[in-house]
């Protein structure tokens, strides 16, 4: 292939990748986003291929086919609750491929320029550290490893000398490549990687991961430079800068900031201990449908406890007998929720859940206050009152749903266990939320054919709205004649 040929193919396959990632920032158009940034992909491997400067077409043959089986089965097997983990094993093959780019071309050619040898051991450094760091973060999320921050003694002091050591290693093989260097710098980048990951509890590994997303897209950059790779360059560059917004908009969500996120030591899984003594009002799926079923809105806030009871299938069937009921449906979504970036909304997707019924956290907590009953299934920190009242809680600022302002709260969660960040939600006791233990998706599942049957039964038992008014049930008790009283401006709940 020609080289002016070679760089048209390259052009294309960048200006695909652009629009590609551009379309995946909405969910209404991540599909074909998806699809455009595949075919950018293509493009790039198949003019790459056909370059007369590839040495092995069998060796590369043969890694595509074993690549390929391990994709499909990939996609086939990896559970939705697992797709976290999966991100992240993704994220550490791409840093450690960019190391041993990096690791061949220096094999290939020890006597490099200075420019290549800089960006050698800028990729085998931020890569190496990547490949490691996602690994941690995989099995943390997988539970093989505790979720908790896990410290070593000196470890601030010890972190700064290794990093400083590596830079060192880095500046010392740009002046001057050699074996012993570019090893010593490869050792020192993979253990950083582990050490810098494993202090950080469960509850920012969101962060993480997008943090690792940005930087396995540096360490490809780097070898581009290596290897003058313009679209290696160019794409890494691509994901290094989008995973870097990402993360900013992560750290925004969470009121933290990315330096106090990789200095860890901030929550961790929790042992499900139950730690409040305070008394909580309990319903059954009986009891509740009446109040859904004839509600004139209602907001389904989702959670990691929804992907991990696989729930979302029937959480999609319970929206759409109550949709038929005239009532209206939307799904509150919090940055944060879940594992990843993203987690509730690719979640949701698979369920067929319509994009228009997905709001952000922005524009929906102004309608909380108009709400009849928040549907809470499996979130914890993302709804808890105390990120927005105590100001000695450790989330205290943190951005959340305030699913508290609505008629009527119910809590669907399998106990009164704490979330990742390791406290106690003052939401669970208050006066108008109501609570349902049990499994997500059995519990769903006795709503959905609860509401199809629902019927007013006068022993409903309701909580008064936060301002202290109570519910009223007028004439004979028809379900048309449910009403709530309006309270100090509240509006009224069911009517």
């Amino acid at each position: 292939m020609s080289t002016e040929l070679l760089a048209f193919a390259y052009l294309v396959a960048v200006a695909l990748f652009v629009l590609g990632i551009k379309r995946l920032s909405s969910p209404a158009t991540a599909r074909s986003g998806n699809r455009l940034s595949a075919i950018a992909m293509l493009i790039a491997v198949g003019a790459t291929l056909v370059d007369a400067s590839v040495i092995s077409y069998q060796a590369i043959g043969a890694g595509l086919v074993v690549g390929g089986v391990v994709g499909v089965i990939a996609a086939q097997r990896v559970a939705m609750t697992a797709m976290p983990e999966l991100v992240a094993g993704f994220n550490g093959l791409g840093g450690g491929a960019s190391a041993l780019v990096a690791a061949s071309a220096f094999l290939a050619n020890s006597d490099q320029a200075i420019v290549p040898s800089a960006a050698l051991s800028a990729s085998v450094l931020v890569g190496g550290i990547t490949f490691t760091g996602s690994l941690i973060a995989l099995f943390k999320l997988s539970g093989k490893i505790k979720g908790a921050p896990v410290h070593y003694p000196g470890q601030k002091i010890g972190d700064t000398a290794l990093g400083l050591i590596a830079i060192g290693l880095a500046v010392a093989f740009t002046i001057s490549p050699s074996p012993e260097t570019f090893w010593g710098l490869s050792g020192l980048a993979l253990l950083l990687g582990v050490l810098r990951v494993l202090p950080i509890g469960g509850g920012d590994m969101p962060v993480v991961i997008a943090f690792l997303n940005s930087l396995s897209g540096v360490a490809a950059s780097m070898a581009g430079f290596a290897l003058g790779s313009s679209v290696l360059i160019i794409a890494g560059a691509i994901v290094g800068a989008s995973g870097l917004i990402l993360t900013g908009i992560m750290v925004r969500a969470m009121n933290r900031t990315l330096l106090g996120v990789l200095a860890g030591g901030f929550g961790g899984t929790s042992n499900g201990a139950v730690t409040s003594e305070k008394p909580v009002r309990r319903t059954t799926a009986e009891d509740l449908a009446p109040v859904l079923a004839y509600a004139r809105s209602v907001v389904i806030v989702p959670g990691y406890g929804l992907a991990v009871a696989h729930a979302q299938h029937v959480m999609r069937e319970l929206a759409d007998q109550l949709e038929s009921r005239g009532v209206q449906v939307r799904y509150a979504i919090h940055p944060v929720a879940g594992r990843m970036p993203g987690h509730m909304n690719v979640l949701l997707a698979e369920a067929d859940v319509s994009y228009d019924l997905l709001v952000d956290m922005d524009d929906i907590n102004g309608e909380f206050v108009r709400t009849d009953v928040a549907l809470v299934v499996g979130a914890n920190d993302v709804v808890n009152p105390a990120a927005r009242e105590d100001v000695d809680s450790p989330i205290y600022g943190m951005p959340i749903l305030n699913v508290d302002h609505a008629a009527t709260v119910v809590v669907i969660k399998r106990s009164l266990s704490p979330g990742f960040a390791g406290i106690d939600n003052p939401l669970f006791y208050m006066d108008n939320t109501l609570m349902m233990f049990g499994d997500a998706k059995q519990a769903v599942g006795e709503l959905v054919s609860e509401v199809k049957e629902a019927r007013y039964r006068p022993s409903v038992t309701l909580p008064p709205p936060r301002s202290g008014g109570g519910w009223e049930a007028d004439g004979g008790g028809s379900l048309s004649e449910l009403r709530v009283s309006r309270c100090k401006g509240r509006p009224s709940s069911l009517v």
